[in-house]
């Protein structure tokens, strides 16, 4: 459905959904009343909700389960304080629909859309649960990583020019760049507010308060961010998930899937990466920060950090290996100009090159994602789980250490084993970000 024909009355329908109202509202649908068996009595629904912007339903049946999934129109923990448009189910819809062929078995299977009332209903996954929980809970899901570096080649590269005529890429940027409202969150709680004296600001004061005002009083750390806010928001290379992280993954013992792709957007391919290295590096210093060692080789640290490059590795295997093998018309390099599957030295420089630079703004996104999940509104739960506050605050240091330097000295990560490889320096960083430098973190 058109985006226009969303705006005719965008209220006409439109009602905040309740637990009770679930069974009804599936049982106008045939088909999925097909998929759950039985009547609507028979149907148990959960209302398993935790994030911020969405109810989220599952429904059991005798035959089988759904997920349903409306979005609200206001922020859950502001409400009235904070609304927002309801059309960013329009957008998850779309998005979906668009990746959903590239990426079969890594996505939930989507099944259907009400426009009116902003429902998105998809395959319920089970026993999967949030990666983030399963890492927090010590356990090592294995093929996670790699999954999610083969969904985003996978996606990355069939939305790009690298696979597409220009007119099929910007028919991606003209419907996305619609998503205003999730756009506006995702410019100001990653890009602007960590960086500023800011009310949704949420880091632990006061042993953090030195951080956080020497991030946003250095006029250095200032011009990399606005760098990488503008790649941000000029860089159209592919269309992204737009929150590609530990808790937008869901897993099981032998699978793993992407969900909540409402902030998808027309943007720099590094984005997605970046944003998901990062939040494994978060995952490496919270359990630090727990007192697990850096240097047993069989310990969760380590496995995470391992995980962490492996996800990098294989993304850019699978990217170049979609790349070498395409035989349709892109035209960033056309075939008339490269020919189809060359094995030209040349052009594998040409592929190399492209790939190192989107290392180079993973690279950029990745600090700015470790920034604001501690300075700012968006916290990760990982760190939670430390019950001594100094320590917990010692091990967010840090990360914030480690993103100041990938800022200030990005050449010394020319890649992910560099990045991988300097992890120990960080840990345990000083509170006095002076006394936290390139030598040594704990310096106090």
């Amino acid at each position: 459905m058109p985006l226009d024909d969303l705006s005719v009355d965008p209220q006409a329908r439109y009602r905040v959904l309740a637990a009770a109202d679930i069974p009804a509202l599936l049982a106008a649908w045939p088909t999925l009343a097909r998929r759950l068996g039985g009547a609507p009595g028979d149907w148990q629904v959960r209302d398993v909700a935790d994030g911020n912007l969405n109810s989220v339903f599952l429904v059991q049946g005798p035959q089988g389960r759904l997920c349903v999934k409306q979005s609200l129109p206001y922020v859950r923990v502001a409400k009235d304080d904070w609304p927002l448009s309801v059309e960013r189910a329009y957008f998850e819809s779309e998005y979906l629909r668009r990746v959903q062929p590239f990426v079969p078995g890594l996505v939930p299977e989507f099944l259907h859309f009400d426009a009116d009332l902003r429902v998105i209903v998809m395959e319920a996954l089970h026993p999967h649960i949030i990666l983030r929980q399963a890492l927090m809970a010590g356990r090592r899901p294995q093929g996670a990583a790699a999954a999610v570096a083969d969904f985003a080649a996978a996606t990355l590269f069939h939305t790009s020019d690298l696979s597409n005529p220009f007119e099929r890429k910007f028919e991606d940027v003209a419907r996305f760049s619609a998503n205003h409202d999730l756009q506006r969150i995702t410019v100001d709680l990653v890009f602007i507010d960590p960086f500023q004296e800011h009310p949704r600001n949420r880091y632990a004061r006061p042993d953090l308060e030195g951080w956080a005002r020497a991030l946003r009083e250095d006029g250095r750390i200032l011009r990399a961010v606005a760098h990488w806010r503008q790649c941000y928001l000029n860089k159209p290379q592919a269309l992204l998930h737009g929150d590609l992280h530990s808790g937008s993954v869901m897993v099981s013992e032998d699978d793993a899937r992407v969900i909540d792709g409402e902030f998808a957007w027309v943007g720099p391919i590094g984005f997605d990466c970046g944003m998901f290295l990062a939040n494994w590096l978060l995952a490496w210093f919270a359990r630090v920060g727990l007192g697990e060692s850096v240097e047993d080789p069989a310990g969760q640290p380590a496995w995470i950090q391992a995980q962490a490059e492996l996800f990098w590795q294989r993304f850019r295997q699978q990217f170049l290996h979609h790349w070498q093998g395409w035989r349709g018309a892109g035209d960033a390099f056309p075939t008339g100009h490269f020919g189809a599957g060359s094995t030209d030295a040349g052009w594998a420089a040409v592929q190399q090159a492209y790939l190192d630079e989107v290392w180079a703004d993973a690279r950029g996104f990745v600090a700015i994602e470790l920034i604001r999940r501690i300075i700012g509104f968006s916290q990760v739960a990982d760190f939670g789980l430390i019950a001594d506050t100094a320590r917990c605050s010692r091990a967010q240091a840090g990360a914030l250490a480690l993103a100041r330097d990938l800022l200030l000295h990005p050449a010394q990560y020319p890649d992910i084993q560099a990045l991988g490889a300097s992890l120990p320096r960080w840990a345990g960083a000083s509170l006095a970000p002076a006394a936290a430098d390139r030598a040594g973190a704990a310096l106090v």
